[in-house]
C-alpha cells in the first residue's frame, strides 16, 4: 500500500530545504507510521533516510447550500512527513516528470 500521497512543495517547505538541504517534506496518509514511510521513501527514491518527524493537520472546512439548508462539514485530514536524510543523498522532485 502507498503511504505517500505527494511531495509536499511549498514556499515554506522549499525555504525549510534551502536552510537545511538534507530534509524533504511529503504529505503521507494519516495510518502512516514513521517506520512504513521511511521504508517507502527509500524505495521510491534510493536514498538513505536518517529521520522522520510527522504532524497531522485538519483538512478544509466545507459549505453547501442544498434544499434542507446550509450543510458544514470537513474535508479528510492528513498527515505531513518531514523527512532528513542522509548528508550528501538529495531527493529530486522533478526529474521524474
Amino acid at each position: 500500500m502507498a503511504f505517500i500521497i505527494k511531495p509536499l512543495v511549498t514556499e515554506k517547505q522549499t525555504k525549510i530545504t534551502e536552510k537545511n538541504p538534507s530534509r524533504y517534506g511529503f504529505i503521507v496518509r494519516p495510518e502512516a507510521n514513521k517506520l512504513q514511510i521511511k521504508k517507502e521513501v527509500e524505495s521510491l527514491y534510493h536514498v538513505t533516510v536518517v529521520d522522520v518527524n510527522t504532524l497531522r493537520y485538519a483538512g478544509k472546512r466545507l459549505s453547501r447550500y442544498t434544499k434542507a439548508g446550509l450543510i458544514k462539514g470537513q474535508k479528510n485530514a492528513f498527515k505531513k512527513a518531514i523527512v532528513t536524510v542522509k548528508e550528501g543523498d538529495t531527493i529530486d522532485f522533478y526529474s521524474n516528470i
